[in-house]
């Protein structure tokens, strides 16, 4: 009953957290070579595989100079246009016009750009308890999405003043030519290509090494199989005088092992 008790089996796996952390110690060289290499593919892929981005900003008020707010209902309606606002900025009557307006002022090559891709490149925000609307633009062309934003906040201050017919709001920020490509982010993707290369290589060597089968050291008989060494022959040839090893210069696998244990 006790034998039953303290023999281990074979299909079970024991995983020891501190024997895996010092296999990673001792092949840590290659963990350092996995580090550079996701980092240099990483910079090779952002650097020449992908296209940079430029983002400009502009910012409006939603009121006009003329315009009073004499009570909190008037705060409330303005919060509640804010949004709708927001809406009508990537309207399509608003986006063609302001492409339209590129194009006359020769800004932009005619049908280069159509409603449908330069929608997709608006994003229009309004700050946290503010009464602004902030009209970004992201373009591979900085002096573009300068363009585009400074127009679409024009387009959109027209907009304003003829549906709620009052004088245009007021323009907070025009946007600047972005002078540094806000995507991709050379460092932020270099460090995470470095980080995914170290981790792949010790995913590789843990498995490998959970996956090993080879008997290497006494101590492992007993502890696989739960079996006593009776003896142990450090190397063996063949008839030919060839030498018949293991890794380590034991047996290959554990059911030799096991065989010879008894």
């Amino acid at each position: 009953m006790d034998d039953q008790k303290t023999t281990a089996k074979p299909d079970e796996v024991e995983i020891d957290l501190l024997e895996l952390a010092t296999l990673i110690w001792n092949k840590f060289w290659l963990v350092i070579i996995g580090l550079i290499v996701g980092a240099a593919a990483a910079f090779a892929v952002v650097t020449y595989g992908m296209t940079p981005k430029y983002k400009a900003t502009s910012t409006i008020y939603i009121f006009s100079k003329t315009t009073s707010i004499t009570s909190l209902a008037d705060l409330q309606i303005g919060s509640q246009l804010t949004q709708d606002f927001q809406i009508i900025a990537k309207t399509r009557g608003v986006v063609e016009s302001a492409i339209s307006d590129l194009e006359a002022k020769g800004k932009l090559t005619p049908n280069s750009v159509t409603y449908e891709s330069l929608v997709n490149c608006i994003s229009v925000s309004n700050p946290p308890s503010s009464h602004m609307l902030e009209i970004t633009v992201v373009d591979t062309d900085p002096i573009r999405a300068a363009n585009f934003s400074n127009t679409l906040s024009d387009k959109l201050r027209d907009q304003i003043s003829e549906i709620m017919s009052t004088d245009r709001p007021s323009v907070v920020q025009r946007a600047d030519v972005p002078k540094r490509q806000s995507s991709p982010n050379v460092r932020k993707d270099v460090v995470i290509g470095a980080m995914l290369g170290a981790i792949l290589v010790m995913a590789v060597l843990v498995i490998r090494h959970l996956m090993d089968d080879t008997i290497k050291i006494s101590d492992d008989v007993h502890k696989y199989l739960g079996l006593d060494v009776l003896a142990e022959f450090p190397m063996i040839r063949d008839q030919n005088g060839a030498k018949i090893r293991g890794r380590g210069g034991k047996y290959n696998n554990r059911k030799h092992a096991s065989a010879a244990s008894r």
